[in-house]
């Protein structure tokens, strides 16, 4: 089709077979259509090579088809993998993204106060900065907390932390371990407090007394030195709260003379992209990330089209290999 023709949803919904109405909603973003459908408008929209006109759209719904994002940082891998699948999502909806981090100033309030003045339509809180959430979130604007405890204010997505360190405690137990040892996340970290709850529970169940938790920051820096804080002997299973750490965990084991599996066994948290490839392989549970970006945005968006979402908590998996 000629560039000089502007395509109108009138043409896209000819091309599609469906309504008008239904190619606004999918120009929208609108949950309320079925995938089938979806896939069909969108790729009438590619042949016809159709633009949504964003500031037409504005004017017209009052929406800015923009929304946010709120991070205490961008340097974790976790946070940063969190940014890409929010980003593929809002961008397969139409909407844009304005991305804030805190940074060590922590001023959740003015972020949202500096969001509202750009006008998005709603916003995503990740992990860290909960906390700061549940402290500042007001009238206003709706917001989508990933990781975080229900809160009347905003819609709680998130993995079920507790779950995935339940199995990996007892994955470890199960392989005849009298105890695991915790290499727990930083204090004030809900995902943290939730991944040393599941291990708690596990070893309870085990009728085992729990170990002190010995505690980083989510680097392999802090793995590695977390392994001279553990007692010197009796140490042959160990729980870390993310992959990183673990990394620091596995070198740190390396360096002493100890072999893992065969002296100590290492779980981590989270499955990043690596976690197969380091030596050797890590058993670690998983985190669908996608999955997590996907559900947050599809929450936010049906939040803006006029339907509160309900807190939601998707199952994390055990991925066993060499490490334990």
């Amino acid at each position: 089709m000629s560039t000089s023709v502007r395509v109108s949803m009138a043409m896209v919904a000819e091309r599609a077979g469906v309504s008008g109405q239904t190619v606004s909603r999918v120009a929208n973003g609108s949950p309320r259509v079925d995938p089938e459908t979806r896939a069909r408008v969108e790729t009438a929209m590619t042949e016809l090579g159709y633009r949504p006109n964003r500031a037409a759209r504005a004017l017209r719904t009052g929406r800015s088809q923009t929304l946010g994002l709120v991070a205490q940082t961008l340097a974790t891998v976790g946070n940063s993998r969190m940014l890409q699948a929010v980003a593929d999502a809002a961008a397969s909806r139409g909407y844009a993204l304005t991305v804030l981090t805190l940074g060590a100033d922590a001023d959740i309030a003015d972020a949202f106060d500096r969001l509202r003045d750009q006008g998005v339509d709603g916003a995503i809180v990740l992990n860290e900065a909960t906390a700061l959430a549940r402290d500042a979130a007001s009238a206003g604007l709706r917001l989508v907390v990933v990781d975080s405890p229900p809160d009347e204010r905003f819609t709680a997505i998130g993995t079920d932390h507790a779950a995935g360190a339940r199995a990996a405690t007892e994955h470890l137990l199960a392989r005849g371990h009298r105890t695991v040892h915790h290499l727990s996340g930083p204090a004030g970290s809900f995902a943290a407090a939730e991944r040393e709850r599941g291990w708690r529970e596990a070893l309870a169940a085990a009728g085992t007394e729990p170990p002190e938790v010995v505690r980083g920051d989510w680097s392999a820096a802090s793995g590695f030195e977390s392994v001279h804080r553990m007692p010197a002997s009796g140490v042959t299973a160990i729980f870390a709260a993310n992959d990183q750490m673990a990394l620091g965990v596995l070198r740190a084991l390396a360096e002493s003379g100890r072999r893992v599996p065969d002296d100590v066994a290492v779980i981590g948290f989270d499955d990043i992209a690596d976690a197969a490839n380091f030596q050797p392989p890590l058993t670690t549970v998983r985190q669908d990330f996608d999955a997590l970006g996907e559900r947050a945005v599809a929450a936010l968006v049906a939040w803006i089209e006029g339907e509160r979402p309900d807190d939601l908590l998707l199952a994390p998996a055990l991925i066993p290999r060499a490490s334990a």
